[in-house]
């Protein structure tokens, strides 16, 4: 049985929560120290629920074949963007039932097959979490809550170590469990930021998650920053980048006692940065299509409005981002489509864009070596969902104590 502990969500909630490229240089190996391979995946999903013959789209957007050891999953989108999902109360609905499938698809894939789980969680108040149960079970969750969790452990080879939605972001961290029970996990914490109309809503922003494996600290941050395509659009862009960074923050509780777990997102030592961040190209439609069409995708990218921003200090100083060999991820004309929205001719009714990478992974700090960047052909939404995969060094600690899992959505 997987058991979520639950927080309530703020507008900018930051809650607490029990080769480089191919090119990259190699890392060197010390006693006390251990690799650990993360996968990290961004996905825009347009607003559509999860539906069971995503179960393939899955396995080829988590690359199951080559299995890593966390798995850090970030959406945007998981909501439709409207007035009563941005103002109104958050629903955990959607990310409950986004974990569930995630679960699923890594446990069966590599551990045992899950008992089915509800959809909808039962609460037990005794211990204020979130409890997902097999509807066949006879007995209810009041009269056989251990049993039912000593099953599910014995069953499952992925633990849910946090998870945080903020309106359509959302973010799910995943850990093999025997790493769990052989590394000291701490300092697990979740924080959103809410940068849209206004600057304080949460149809834009961020949600992120702190947590130490071993003497290592990792910050993952999803973030879905403002769209549009016209010019100066892009330093929209970059200042919300600018007050995610000010505003995430990891205050410190009781509980760490003397662990100096990193109170904000550059104080980690391993930092990774996804999501729709929707910067668009610096070139014409039709030009860009052609580039397309011919895949020369070194061409397309001297138009890319990231890599400008990098180049020049606009924004994520430092940091780097894998080579793109891949097409642009956006904008699909529409689901179950491989073409491009508008063109010409343009279609009636149908929204003019210029095909861009909207959606990045980017990543901070020493020590990590990416293998893999490329995105996946699921056609569910109008995005393709985009993945890499990494090598991240770790200290390693003494005196291992596992960790619990989290959910805050």
């Amino acid at each position: 049985m997987l058991i979520l502990n639950e927080c309530i969500a703020t507008a900018d909630g930051c809650e607490e929560d029990d080769d480089f490229s191919s090119e990259s240089q190699e890392m060197d190996p010390s006693p006390g120290t251990n690799e650990l391979r993360v996968f990290v995946g961004t996905w825009n999903v347009a607003g559509r629920s999860p539906v069971g013959s995503l179960a393939v789209d899955l396995d080829e957007w988590l690359n199951l074949r080559d299995e890593a050891d966390v798995y850090v999953l970030g959406f945007q989108e998981i909501v439709p963007l409207k007035a009563a999902t941005v103002i109104g109360a958050e629903d955990r609905t959607e990310a409950t039932n986004w974990n569930l499938l995630i679960g699923k698809k890594l446990n069966d894939k590599y551990g045992y097959p899950w008992l089915t789980p509800m959809i909808h969680p039962i609460t037990n108040e005794n211990d204020q979490c979130d409890v997902f149960i097999d509807p066949e079970t006879p007995n209810s969750i009041k009269d056989q809550p251990k049993v039912q969790t000593e099953q599910q452990n014995l069953r499952n080879r992925y633990k849910l170590l946090a998870s945080k939605k903020m309106v359509g972001v959302f973010v799910s961290v995943w850990m093999r469990k025997e790493l769990v029970k052989r590394y000291d996990v701490s300092g697990v914490k979740v924080c959103s930021v809410a940068c849209g109309i206004m600057g304080y809503l949460g149809n834009k922003g961020s949600v992120s998650v702190s947590l130490s494996i071993g003497g290592t600290s990792f910050c993952f941050i999803a973030a879905h920053l403002a769209s549009g395509e016209k010019k100066g659009d892009e330093g929209r862009r970059n200042y919300q980048v600018s007050e995610i960074f000010k505003r995430t923050a990891f205050p410190r509780r009781e509980e760490d006692r003397d662990k100096l777990h990193p109170l904000t997102i550059l104080g980690h030592d391993h930092i990774f940065w996804f999501g729709d961040l929707n910067y668009r190209l610096y070139l014409e439609d039709n030009l860009a299509r052609q580039l397309i069409k011919h895949q020369d995708w070194r061409s397309l990218q001297k138009f890319d409005q990231l890599q400008r921003e990098l180049e020049i200090g606009g924004v994520f100083q430092g940091w780097k981002e894998g080579n793109i060999e891949f097409a642009p991820t956006y904008k699909y004309s529409s689901y179950n489509c491989n073409r491009y929205s508008g063109g010409i001719p343009s279609r009636a009714g149908e929204k003019q864009r210029t095909p861009a990478w909207c959606d990045r992974i980017l990543w901070y700090g020493e020590g990590v070596r990416q293998h893999s960047y490329f995105r996946s052909e699921s056609k569910f939404s109008d995005h393709r969902p985009v993945s890499a995969l990494f090598s991240t060094r770790i200290e390693v600690k003494p005196n291992n104590i596992s960790s619990p899992c989290i959910e805050n959505s």
